[in-house]
């Protein structure tokens, strides 16, 4: 479906509301609190705290509405992800255990099932590579929820490394759906501006209007040569950059493998480099048969050839040696968010019972 127009969305946060989501109520705000321990990361929409409730130590995940820009109520995007993930209870979606209030309306926060780790940081922080088989059994977890996501005619638009949560057993949970829309057939336009510069397809880059589940998949391509090779595949500093690296990996599109390419708003307004080469084999000569072939069945410039979560999850790469760890054999990690400084003792006193 298109955006969704601010007045349904006030409607739906007082239904939400009246149905007891925000399920902390006025006589009880003070008495049910969670102390915040640290700040594990912050972005676009939201603040988000380890923290710890002060009745059953259970340690939970507190991410804070940004609401400074609002003037209206709670932000369409929060409004959003919360209907989402209210909807959708999958093992690897975060599972959404309430929503609080405190004394204003404007103190919104998400209350979320805590995982130690985001992949990005991780990965920032391993001295090694992962193990092939622990790539596969990574990738398996956010394929399964990519599936059964886009079987519910959702899109995430956000699908990078850092939204993509471990525990310390290896499960792999994906977060943050402010910017997840469901759609439906046909596919009407959505705001342009999604996805992560690094990970965003190249049909987005050229001004694209349609959006479909192929984004997802592009981003996905991106994160499984992540995992390969240690390190982001195309960091690109800009739009220009960022086709740039996209043609220096995979070779100059055209129309005759792409087409449509020639229609696309702005593919008039780049200077494409002309490589007529793939370089993927180049950048992973280690790398079976089957597992190119399927980085290049995620990298396909021609969105409709893309390969979907299903087509993924049928490779022959997952089935091949090494064959994937099982989730008791994946390695635990420091809490490498957890060395942040905690909020301030001032901080913690004023705001430690008001999320």
């Amino acid at each position: 479906m298109a955006e969704a127009d601010p007045e349904s969305d006030q409607i739906r946060l007082k239904c939400i509301r009246k149905e007891g989501f925000f399920t902390v109520p006025p006589e009880h705000r003070l008495g049910r609190c969670r102390n915040k321990l640290n700040l594990t990361g912050e972005g676009t929409f939201g603040i988000v705290y380890r923290a710890r409730g002060t009745q059953t130590d259970e340690i939970v995940a507190l991410k804070k509405v940004q609401m400074d820009k609002e003037k209206d109520g709670i932000p369409i995007s929060s409004l959003q992800e919360i209907t989402l993930l209210l909807r959708l209870h999958y093992p690897n979606i975060v599972e959404l255990k309430e929503v609080v209030v405190g004394n204003h309306l404007e103190s919104i926060s998400l209350v979320l099932a805590y995982c130690e780790q985001d992949l990005a940081s991780l990965l920032e922080n391993m001295t090694a590579p992962c193990s092939e088989a622990q790539v596969k059994r990574i990738m398996l977890q956010v394929l399964r929820h990519l599936q059964d996501l886009h079987s519910n005619l959702i899109m995430h638009r956000d699908v990078k490394a850092s939204n993509l949560l471990m525990t310390d057993r290896g499960c792999v949970k994906t977060v943050d759906f402010g910017l997840a829309r469901a759609y439906g057939v046909p596919v009407k336009p959505m705001t342009p501006k999604v996805v992560t510069l690094w990970y965003q397809a190249p049909e987005l880059l050229l001004g694209t209007t349609t959006q479909t589940t192929s984004f997802d998949m592009w981003a996905v391509g991106c994160i499984l040569a992540e995992l390969l090779a240690h390190k982001p595949p195309l960091p690109g500093t800009s739009e220009i950059h960022q086709i740039d690296l996209i043609v220096q990996l995979l070779g100059m599109p055209s129309d005759n493998i792409w087409p449509g390419i020639s229609k696309l708003p702005l593919a008039g307004q780049y200077s494409i480099r002309k490589q007529h080469y793939n370089n993927l084999k180049h950048k992973f000569p280690w790398l079976s048969e089957a597992g190119l072939c399927l980085l290049n069945f995620l990298f396909m410039y021609y969105p409709k050839k893309r390969a979907t979560a299903g087509d993924c999850l049928e490779s022959s790469y997952f089935k091949g040696k090494p064959l994937h760890e099982f989730p008791e054999l994946m390695p635990t990690f420091p809490h490498h968010c957890n060395t942040r400084a905690a909020p301030s003792a001032v901080e913690g006193q004023s705001k430690r019972c008001k999320p």
